[in-house]
């Protein structure tokens, strides 16, 4: 008997939350789609299937092995490596347009960087470096 083999019930399948962002993909292969609007979609699946999303993890927590690890994974050892986290990346068509990002998502969980303070130091960062930028004078946060 197979050791590879993984049950497909016991699968969060990640399509269930993506199917907006799947029709997005879609419709910018027919006409142009606002990057925002697929970030908008994608944060939208990270946060219904882990309750953050990756602007909640600074790349710094990750080694440089994740880094190379996540670095070369291509469609066939991601799919191989979400399984083995209980993570499904197919969808009725193939694979997930954002696989990887999904990739990075189960990584971080992995490694246990998915926290309210990695959370908070992530998104002071990015405040920060938004005052950083020439004429702007204050960041307006939804919290």
């Amino acid at each position: 008997m197979s050791t590879v083999a993984f049950d497909p019930l016991a699968l969060t399948r990640i399509a269930d939350f993506a199917r907006s962002l799947t029709r997005l993909h879609k419709t910018a292969r027919r006409r142009a789609v606002d990057d925002d609007q697929i970030d908008r979609a994608f944060n939208a699946v990270c946060m219904s299937v882990w309750g953050y999303t990756t602007d909640d993890i600074s790349d710094d927590l990750f080694s440089a092995t994740d880094h190379t690890f996540l670095d070369g994974l291509d469609e066939a050892r991601a799919r191989i490596f979400a399984a083995e986290q209980g993570y499904d990346l197919v969808d009725d068509e193939g694979m997930l347009s954002d696989w990887w990002g999904f990739c990075w998502m189960i990584l971080a969980e992995k490694r246990g960087l998915l926290t309210p303070d990695n959370r908070a130091a992530a998104r002071a960062a990015i405040e920060d470096k938004y005052l950083e930028a020439p004429n702007v004078i204050g960041v307006i946060v939804g919290r």
